[in-house]
């Protein structure tokens, strides 16, 4: 549950480079989504709906306002606890080339959330990678591979991989298709409903394209400069 949320950014002039005005890229917006919902975020390039996302995942600082998961504000958190909650949090982005460490097999790309919070041995990580890249239509011998070596709808399955890497409540997807061909889009598209389905996840759709809101939404909001 998003309430009020605000992100501003400082924008500094003169010569000590003082704070002169802010870009309100996020300027009082509130939504909730349900378990198992898709909830659509649409609007024009520069509407402010991806900082709304990263603000959600952490990856922006909120200025105000409040990101409720299970009634705890996010925003609020700090240290370990923060780190508790937000694994439940993961997110697909927009661009998957640059999404992936190109100097990282797709084995430590996908393993690296389950490096990050749980304990296992390298057979058991391995495994446990190979079992993701298979479910997402990929050869499980793949995890060897680099992104280089990957087309653009493969990348994107590697990132959605990374995502369900540790069985998250909410994925946050950032036009994830937008940067593929028409015909793998609707594979990504179909695939995603699928594992929603299977994992009961929830999403945040952000997306300029209606026709894929249609498709995927049960609800949407409409973002504006930043309202």
């Amino acid at each position: 549950k998003v309430n009020d949320l605000k992100v501003h950014f400082p924008i500094r002039g003169g010569f000590f480079q003082r704070v002169v005005d802010h870009v309100r890229a996020t300027d009082g917006i509130s939504f909730e989504i349900q378990p198992g919902e898709t909830y659509g975020l649409v609007g024009e390039s520069g509407c402010g709906k991806t900082t709304t996302g990263r603000a959600i995942i952490g990856l922006n600082d909120v200025t105000s306002g409040e990101v409720l998961c299970e009634g705890k504000d996010l925003a609020k958190l700090s240290g370990k606890e923060k780190r508790l909650h937000t694994r439940d949090i993961q997110m697909i982005f927009q661009d998957p080339y640059s999404s992936l460490n190109g100097r990282k097999r797709a084995l430590d790309i996908v393993a690296e959330p389950l490096r990050n919070f749980e304990k296992m041995s390298p057979d058991e990580e391995r495994k446990k990678v190979q079992a993701l890249i298979e479910r997402v239509g990929m050869n499980p011998e793949s995890i060897y591979k680099y992104p280089h070596q990957f087309s653009g709808g493969q990348r994107q399955r590697i990132g959605i991989a990374r995502a369900l890497t540790l069985n998250p409540k909410l994925i946050i997807a950032d036009e994830p298709v937008s940067a593929l061909d028409v015909s793998v889009q609707a594979q990504v598209l179909n695939f995603m409903q699928d594992i929603q389905k299977e994992f009961n996840l929830s999403y945040l759709f952000i997306s300029h394209d209606l026709g894929v809101i249609k498709q995927l939404c049960e609800s949407m909001g409409s973002m504006y400069r930043g309202s």
